[in-house]
């Protein structure tokens, strides 16, 4: 047997009567600070087990309604990006997806990036499902969209485009460091550099650009809910917001040019008063 290297009493979760054996290690401090959500199963019937059209969560059970009316036939990565395809043909070209960002609030210039860091980087990808010669016209295909799973990533999504919950609910488990159920942009930071990977630059800059506009488009009072965010896995949310701007409600949440311009406005007025 090999020597003890034990340096002292482990630091378990013996203290949540979920388990009865060590869920960290001394040696590894990561998985101190980094805490599993180990009372999932106690909200959701068998968490490890991907849901192939549902994003469940221990507040949000049984899903969306959409998910499980409207949408069932879709894996809930499809049905994340089906707000871009809005004729329903499975390809969502790039004009769809600048429209898709415009509808959501952002302005020209964003949507036009967005556009640009979208399709170019995953219509290739999701061709793979049909074809190996690249979509002249830089198509997504909706349904090869589980080849453009990325790496350093949450893992929420599995390979097939299925949602994992207890991924979903160890994100904030791990991240939501005050248990508020939110997560803040500097929480966000901290997950995207925690989930990187090695040698793997183009998954770290899609981590960033992914949850940094989800940030942008979902934030309140500094902070992104975990049922804003659950909604965003399965793209209900997409909708609910582009209905609210239709209906002359305005979409309350966001952070935005103007919010910036008054940010530095405040600032400045907080410096020249100091």
């Amino acid at each position: 047997m090999p020597p003890s290297r034990s340096g002292g009493s482990s630091p378990t979760n013996h203290e949540d009567s979920a388990v009865d054996f060590d869920v960290a290690a001394l040696k590894c401090p990561p998985t101190i600070r980094r805490k599993q959500a180990v009372d999932a199963d106690a909200f959701i019937s068998k968490p490890s087990i991907a849901r192939a059209n549902l994003a469940v969560s221990t507040a949000q059970p049984g899903g969306s309604p959409e998910s499980r009316d409207q949408f069932k036939d879709y894996t809930v990565l499809q049905q994340h990006i089906l707000f871009w395809d809005r004729d329903n043909d499975g390809q969502i070209y790039p004009w769809d997806t600048y429209i898709g960002f415009r509808d959501l609030g952002f302005n020209i210039l964003f949507s036009l990036l967005a556009m640009l860091v979208i399709n170019f980087n995953f219509s290739y990808p999701t061709r793979l499902d049909a074809s190996y010669l690249p979509d002249p016209w830089f198509r997504i295909y909706v349904g090869g969209i589980h080849k453009a799973k990325h790496g350093s990533d949450t893992g929420t999504y599995d390979r097939e485009g299925r949602f994992m919950p207890q991924m979903f609910e160890d994100m904030f488990s791990k991240w939501d460091v005050n248990g508020f159920g939110s997560l803040s942009a500097a929480e966000l930071w901290n997950m995207i550099r925690g989930n990187r990977l090695a040698g793997d630059p183009f998954g770290w800059g899609a981590a960033f650009f992914e949850f940094g506009t989800t940030w942008l488009l979902l934030q309140k009072d500094g902070r992104v809910s975990k049922e804003d965010l659950r909604q965003m896995y399965d793209g209900t949310i997409f909708w609910k917001i582009k209905e609210a701007r239709e209906q002359g409600k305005g979409w309350r949440k966001g952070f935005g040019l103007r919010d910036f311009v008054t940010l530095i406005k405040n600032k400045a007025k907080a410096y020249l008063a100091g």
